[in-house]
């Protein structure tokens, strides 16, 4: 069984970006794999300070939640990592996850895990694609493998529309790419590795 981890990136615990995130994940347990969603909004995640130890341990020297965090996601076949869109781009949140990541390029632990990005902005064209290409080149850099929302719309992935909270839930476009990134990460994962 293929183990898929799903990263919401947004300060709303349960905001739109969670509502896909999750929407995702089922869709990844109805081929069988195993899911755990995580809220970075939840989490005690500090920016990285520069420090570059992790270069020379492969362990952040900073003692927060990203510890126990690496030690998950360094043993998945799969990721999905949501971020509403704030000014074209990933959230804060996000990006202190991005740049905390550094030790599991030590041993590239995420080459070859099957990843795909969701976004959530506020318009239908409200900044979603420059959102999930900033979450790919970030899984580009980690050397993982990443797919999109596939056949039929075949996207950068699942973009959602919401601005308030629950807006997602009405967004027929932005609920079948979820779910369709959730199988295609899926299938691929349990291809990868039968």
């Amino acid at each position: 069984m293929v183990k898929i981890i799903g990263i919401v990136g947004s300060p709303r615990i349960k905001g739109n970006t969670n509502f896909l995130v999750k929407k995702a994940l089922e869709s990844a347990e109805s081929l069988d794999a195993e899911t755990e969603l995580i809220n970075l909004g939840k989490m005690d995640i500090s920016p990285c300070t520069a420090c570059n130890i992790c270069k020379e341990t492969g362990e952040c020297s900073i003692k927060d939640d990203m510890g126990s965090l690496l030690e998950k996601i360094s043993d998945v076949q799969g990721l999905i990592i949501g971020s509403p869109v704030y000014f074209g781009n990933v959230t804060a949140q996000t990006k202190i996850f991005m740049d905390r990541s550094r030790p599991l390029r030590t041993n590239f632990s995420l080459q070859d895990v099957v990843s795909g990005a969701i976004s959530v902005g506020a318009s239908r064209n409200g900044g979603q694609e420059t959102t999930c290409s900033a979450i790919h080149d970030f899984l580009l850099i980690q050397d993982a493998i990443i797919v999109g929302d596939g056949a039929p719309a075949a996207h950068y992935g699942a973009c959602g529309v919401g601005g308030r909270i629950k807006d997602c839930e009405n967004d027929d476009v932005g609920l079948e790419t979820a779910k369709n990134l959730g199988k295609r990460v899926a299938n691929l994962a349990i291809k990868l590795n039968e």
